[in-house]
């Protein structure tokens, strides 16, 4: 099945999936701790005859049991150098089990590891082992991918670029989001839609973690900006233990009652999660037999995101605003901080032009004596973690262009294309691979055009090739390419023409890059102004400028009432009265005198390469190590957790403060000792991720905040026997003992924990943590509390210490 076939499938008909594998396995016999994808290969007749249940009870399409077969998984197991063949006989498998009329669907999902930039896998090396894995299922014989319960939008574009580059099978990408409607990381549904319809998934939505009533919220988010068909997979209801057993709180009928709700809102594939059985399937069936797919209306937007945020542009939203100071033509503590490999200077820049009112940040690297690509991609990854704010990427070198698109972990602009031959030849394909929405500068191999006309000519040349591509006028932000009127008074009224005309008869975005106007003349920040005034009420939709300029924000706010673009003049009216939301983060180091607030300062912003050198001016200056853990650094650390729990900040960022805050105590924690070598007994915690589970990426972040906050933590690791928790818990004398379980299958490991360790008099308390439990689940083993983040684990720890 090809992508047009797919699609067209998907225009009549919905393609109900299956239900859960992994836990009718283990009632068939599977044993807990074992890796369920060599099980299945030794057990074969098991997953067929499940899957024959499914396509029985009216799957049209179940998933090959390949959701652990990539190789990092498969080497918790010493089975990674077999990742190919694997997949290839699991897919095998399902491939009987379906006969000639069903689908197989090869399933992908987590390493279990964090792709750079927010974690230590290289992003290549992500997109290699997919390939591994893809290369397996299809010689399997899949029809289509489902690459699902990802909780990274990294690690979800490094599988679809996997496949992408292997195949022209239809690739589809399926979001795990929490409650609260952000994955681990803090992507949205509608910027995670955003980011991986643009890089080419063929369906996109969401499954695992939550019931059908939550995920029909997410749909219904995703529903307006979506041009693919969207997919539900909702789990049956929340689990609760009773006896040993974990079991959802959903049964077939109402989960069914939400089949019809969900397909109304827009969704073409469906199926069922942790908790689901054939049963479900049938109910889905049963009420969903008369349902077609609601006709796919692409909506016409554009739209760049981050990790975590969408920006859209176009005549009904605000002027967004580029801000164009990461450049180093000109600025000299620029060009020498990145000569010598630091970033100080684009943490202030990029800081200072959020605040001051970017929406997206430009990013330039092009200077003499640096790598320009090396670069691109080394800023682009801290921006990415550092900063909400999408990224607008500025070179002319198609090679970093691609470098940078293919990390970027959002949607980006382009700066920028021009109608120059050699340029569309080189960039179009790039812009089209990634996605990427580009400005288009209407100049061509002749030179600058003199009048409107010709640049409007150069517009339409360039959009019909780049229609070729796959590109519409959503993708496109034209340059006004306005000129200085110090050199040609006729300047500025050429660019408002080609403004005009783009607004008002070629309905295309357009765009002005404001210092050029001003260049030779004095007061140039008036000029830029009173421009930017002119183009508003024209029909700009982007200005490239220094939002920090004095004047010009207000300026901004006030032409876009002028111009009707600020309905109720709400914006500008908030801007008045101080009741615009800003982020409440600390001054950059950079930007701040005082030492000690610069030591807070690089805490929160986790600014790990400064770190260590401001504390030794501080030692140097007199202050006590002690002091500074004390006043400093426990307080910044604390800071991170209540952004964090505002949802300021978001796992990568308290990650970043995290990583600093364990580089600023490998310099302190020394000095601390010598100056004091009886400091008191420090609570120990013993942390763990239960028998037959593998996932420890919550955990480890865990352990990580822990002993930022001064607990000594003994860390055993994952897929750990409760007689081996119980002991070091013993040895050590720990005051609490932390569980993790991301499973429903081993979630019920805690309850044996904590009943062994109490038949041992062990009086310490008993806090657990995942995807899968909540307070509820605490309270029916006998834990004494349950920390849904890090941030939490470290709150109540420490509530927990002081009974």
């Amino acid at each position: 099945m090809n992508r047009d076939q797919f699609r067209s499938f998907l225009k009549d008909h919905l393609l109900i999936l299956d239900g859960a594998t992994g836990t009718a396995l283990q009632k068939s016999g599977m044993p807990v701790g074992v890796s369920p994808e060599k099980w299945v290969l030794d057990n074969p007749e098991a997953l067929i005859s499940l899957q024959r249940d499914y396509f029985k009870a009216g799957s049209g399409a179940v998933l090959s049991f390949t959701f652990g077969g990539n190789r990092p998984k498969l080497d918790e197991y010493g089975l990674g150098d077999s990742s190919r063949d694997i997949n290839r006989r699991l897919a095998e498998i399902s491939r009987k089990a379906a006969g000639e009329k069903g689908l197989v669907a090869g399933d992908i999902s987590s390493t279990g590891k964090f792709i750079e930039p927010f974690g230590d896998m290289a992003f290549e090396t992500a997109v290699s082992h997919y390939k591994e894995q893809v290369a397996g299922l299809l010689e399997g014989g899949v029809d289509f991918f489902m690459i699902e319960t990802m909780i990274d939008l990294q690690e979800a574009r490094a599988a679809l670029i996997a496949v992408k580059e292997t195949c022209d099978l239809p690739a589809c990408v399926s979001m795990t989001f929490n409650e609260d409607g952000r994955t681990l990381t803090g992507t949205d549904p509608v910027s995670a839609l955003i980011t991986l319809q643009s890089l080419g998934a063929d369906a996109i939505g969401c499954n695992c973690s939550t019931g059908p009533q939550d995920m029909l919220e997410f749909i219904k988010a995703m529903m307006p900006c979506s041009r693919v068909p969207l997919i539900a997979k909702p789990n049956a209801g929340l689990p609760r233990l009773i006896g040993n057993k974990t079991v959802f709180d959903m049964g077939p009928d109402e989960f069914g009652q939400y089949g019809p709700l969900l397909a109304g809102a827009g969704v073409s594939i469906i199926g069922g999660c942790c908790g689901s059985d054939p049963s479900y399937i049938r109910e889905l069936r049963s009420v969903l037999k008369d349902f077609k797919p609601s006709p796919l209306k692409p909506p016409a937007f554009s739209a760049v995101t981050s990790i975590r945020k969408t920006v859209r542009i176009g005549p009904e939203f605000p002027v967004t605003v580029i801000g164009e100071r990461i450049n180093p033509t000109g600025r000299k503590t620029l060009q020498d901080e990145l000569r010598e490999g630091r970033t100080t200077e684009v943490r202030r820049m990029a800081m200072e032009q959020t605040s001051n009112g970017a929406d997206i940040l430009d990013v330039n690297t092009g200077m003499p004596g640096i790598n320009e690509k090396k670069k691109m991609t080394e800023l682009v990854g801290l921006l990415a973690a550092f900063t909400d704010t999408p990224l607008c990427l500025d070179s002319s070198d198609p090679e970093v262009l691609e470098a940078a698109l293919r990390i970027y972990p959002g949607r980006a602009l382009i700066n920028s294309l021009s109608g120059e031959k050699t340029k569309i030849e080189r960039l179009l394909p790039v812009a089209a691979k990634y996605g990427a929405m580009f400005i288009l500068m209407p100049l061509d191999d002749r030179g600058i055009p003199k009048t409107a006309r010709e640049r409007e000519k150069i517009v339409e040349t360039v959009y019909a090739w780049a229609g070729e591509y796959g590109c519409t006028k959503d993708d496109i932000i034209v340059d006004g390419l306005v000129m200085t009127v110090s050199s040609d008074q006729e300047a500025a009224k050429k660019t408002l023409e080609l403004i005009r005309w783009c607004s008002r008869e070629f309905h295309i975005n357009s765009l002005v890059g404001l210092s050029n106007v001003s260049f030779g003349l004095p007061n140039r920040s008036l000029i830029n102004r009173a421009f930017l005034a002119m183009a508003v009420v024209e029909g700009v939709n982007v200005v490239i400028a220094n939002p920090s300029s004095e004047g010009l924000i207000p300026m901004k706010r006030a032409s876009e009432v002028l111009a009707g673009k600020d309905k109720n003049s709400r914006n500008y009216i908030a801007s008045q009265t101080g009741s615009i939301e800003s982020k409440d983060v600390a001054p950059h180091p950079a930007c701040e005198e005082d030492l000690l607030k610069r030591i807070f300062s690089a805490i929160v912003e986790g600014d790990r390469e400064i770190i260590t050198a401001l504390l030794q001016k501080a030692i140097a200056e007199g202050h006590r190590p002690g002091d500074l853990a004390d006043r400093q650094l426990i307080p910044a650390i604390t800071k991170v957790g209540e952004l964090f729990e505002q949802k300021i900040y978001f796992l990568p960022q308290l990650l970043q403060s995290a990583e600093a805050m364990e580089k600023a105590f490998e310099y302190l924690e020394p000095l601390i000792k010598a100056v004091k070598a009886d400091s008191p007994a420090k609570s120990q915690i013993v942390l763990a991720t239960v028998k037959g589970d593998i996932h420890d990426i919550g955990k480890n972040i865990v352990a990580l905040m822990l002993r930022n906050h001064g607990f000594i933590v003994h860390d055993l690791g994952k897929d750990v026997e409760a007689r081996s928790i119980v002991d070091k818990a013993l040895e050590t004398g720990a005051d609490i003992i932390g569980l993790s379980a991301l499973m429903t299958t081993t979630m019920v490991q805690m309850k044996t924990v904590i009943d062994l360790a109490k038949s041992e008099g062990l009086k310490c308390r008993f806090l657990i943590g995942g995807a899968v439990v909540d307070q509820a689940y605490a309270d029916e083993i006998g834990a004494d509390a349950y920390a849904p983040d890090a941030h939490m684990a470290v709150k109540i720890a420490r509530q927990l210490i002081s009974i």
